[in-house]
């Protein structure tokens, strides 16, 4: 192993949270830039949802001086799984990034709630449920409204006050993956970097995804369950898609930064400030 291989798995060893509610919050601080800048350790957070967590979890959060959280959960996640356990000391942002004619969460529901296996197998099987993640990532970047949600996530990061801030959605895997992806990316991490990162939350999420899915099966709501694992996992391909589509849209990520997601210099100097500290 390399020097930067050991440096790297360090840091993703140490990355977690440690929080019993939210099992994939982890701190994006320790990545490196292409100028040989770090992100700073505790000053921007990604999470799962946080309607579970626990006293204990507050109490982490509020050592970390959390000042800000992002929900980019839609109304109906939030009524379904209830809203964030945060202090007053914590500012809630409710950024909801759906769409009522491409929303992931209402397929599930539809899924569970018709409990006739070969529904389930038409709508899920033979690669559809891959194509319809793959498709959601794509809708990231070419939709207005969500762009301009993920957009509002970077603004209060640049904001000289806007840190230490935590954003999240559900499982803390696509919304987020996205949004902690182009943060990475125009602050200067490389690529490579910024898929592993996503893909971490295979390694803390995998005991959730298990037991639920084991519980579809238990409760008789699915004869197979590892239909839906497209849907829970981190895949690779996702978040290639959706660079894809900047690619396809914008000649380079700062015409996306700037046309795509309406942000400036001063966005992305603000961003540098708060969340950069040299090597």
């Amino acid at each position: 192993m390399t020097e930067r291989q050991f440096e790297t798995a360090a840091i993703q060893a140490a990355r977690s949270l440690g929080l019993l509610g939210a099992v994939n919050a982890r701190d994006l601080g320790g990545y490196r830039t292409a100028e040989g800048l770090v992100l700073r350790a505790g000053v921007v957070l990604r999470s799962d949802g946080l309607n579970r967590l626990t006293d204990e979890d507050l109490g982490r959060l509020t050592g970390l001086g959390l000042r800000r959280i992002v929900d980019l959960r839609s109304p109906d996640e939030i009524r379904e799984a209830g809203p964030d356990r945060i202090t007053d000391a914590m500012a809630l942002h409710q950024l909801p990034v759906f769409a009522a004619d491409f929303d992931i969460y209402a397929t599930l529901r539809e899924v569970l709630a018709d409990r006739d296996p070969r529904k389930q197998r038409t709508l899920l099987g033979g690669g559809r449920a891959d194509a319809m993640m793959a498709g959601l990532y794509r809708w990231f970047v070419t939709d207005r409204i969500a762009r301009e949600r993920f957009a509002g996530v970077l603004r209060l990061l640049a904001d000289p006050d806007g840190a230490p801030l935590l954003f999240h959605c559900s499982a803390g895997k696509d919304r987020t993956g996205w949004t902690a992806a182009v943060l990475l990316t125009a602050l200067g991490v490389d690529r490579e970097t910024v898929v592993t990162d996503y893909l971490l939350t295979n390694e803390r999420s995998a005991a959730v995804v298990e037991a639920v899915l084991e519980g579809f099966r238990t409760h008789g709501l699915m004869r197979e369950p590892e239909l839906l694992l497209p849907v829970f996992r981190a895949e690779r391909r996702y978040l290639e898609a959706a660079f894809e589509e900047v690619e396809t849209g914008w000649p380079d990520f700062g015409a996306f930064w700037a046309d795509g997601l309406g942000l400036d210099e001063a966005v992305l100097a603000g961003l540098r400030a708060n969340l950069l500290a040299p090597s």
